[in-house]
């Protein structure tokens, strides 16, 4: 080999060993592709999969972030102890750039499992797969393909197919989502009656409808800057799941108006809805325990469970 061509394989064996590698679950639990082939309208990505320390840290402890996501994966956590028969699909935050997968993941799966809830954590497909600024109009439009809602119904489609066999009670699998997640939780809720995609197997026959729904944080729900109105690509309907809202009104990340605006049209619906707002907490605080109040969250959600039957007293 020619001393140039050497230098170039040795170059590219230093790239390849700088990149960071794709995230992976703890040990015990396994990725699994939700496609069996390539997704549903493939984009390009601006580089490999990458999982990195994000910043700031939050509650004093650090997280990952993983980016250039092309192939979405879900991993699925059996719930410890007595099964309860529910399941969450829980969609991590990240502002449909990046995934927030162990502040408002793994972690999440943890907190659900130890309460004998099934837990399914998407990886679905970022960046730009979700609503865009657009500066013109002062709003969000979904400019772009729903690539994320794409991997959204596809996941619980087959977690309810395969509800037998993971001992999860098919009329009881919610969805769970923080910030972007939790827009992806409200579309899910009023975009289940027609699949964004061709379907590709019997798992697409299933109906991927939550039972119920928790958004934290959410954002892309109060779209004008000017204006106090719903996203109008979120429909909603008396066939909208029961709901479950939570945002600190010194959120200065997603106004507290997009819980607003969400929760009015909910009440008009007739949807069943709770809504927890906190003066302070900011925005991105996960489950990680501080002094402020609304960190305690998990618990409010426990008790609304119980109350809508999803989970037993």
């Amino acid at each position: 080999m020619t001393s140039w061509r050497l230098v170039l394989v040795l170059l590219a064996l230093a790239i390849a060993t700088a990149q960071t590698p794709a995230w992976q679950p703890s040990p015990g639990h396994t990725q699994v592709p939700i496609w069996p082939g390539t997704p549903p309208h493939p984009r390009p990505v601006p580089g490999v999969e990458t999982a990195k320390p994000g910043k700031p840290p939050v509650a004093g402890k650090p997280w990952i972030e993983v980016d250039n996501v092309s192939r979405p994966t879900m991993t699925v956590y059996a719930p410890q102890g007595p099964n309860t028969g529910a399941a969450v699909v829980v969609f991590p935050g990240g502002g449909y750039q990046i995934l927030a997968i162990d502040l408002e993941g793994t972690e999440v799966c943890d907190w659900l499992t130890s309460k004998g809830i099934a837990c399914v954590l998407l990886k679905y497909r970022v960046p730009n797969s979700g609503p865009s600024w657009n500066q013109a109009c002062g709003c969000y439009l979904n400019t772009k393909s729903s690539m994320a809602l794409e991997d959204a119904q596809r996941t619980l489609a087959l977690v309810r197919f395969h509800a037998a066999e993971w001992h999860i009670d098919p009329h009881k699998i919610g969805v769970l989502g923080f910030s972007a997640g939790g827009h992806m939780v409200a579309a899910m809720s009023t975009h289940f009656d027609r699949r964004l995609y061709p379907p590709v197997d019997d798992a697409d026959k299933e109906s991927c409808r939550p039972d119920f729904a928790v958004a934290l944080y959410p954002g892309h729900l109060w779209i004008f800057e000017k204006k106090f109105e719903l996203n109008p690509e979120i429909h909603v309907t008396r066939d909208t799941p029961p709901t479950f809202l939570l945002q600190a009104e010194n959120d200065n990340v997603d106004n507290i108006n997009n819980s607003l605006v969400y929760f009015i049209a909910l009440k008009n619906a007739g949807v069943p809805v709770e809504f927890h707002v906190f003066a302070e907490g900011g925005h991105a605080f996960g489950l990680r325990p501080t002094r402020l109040p609304i960190t305690a969250w998990p618990r409010l959600v426990e008790t609304w469970l119980r109350t809508i039957k999803m989970i037993p007293e």
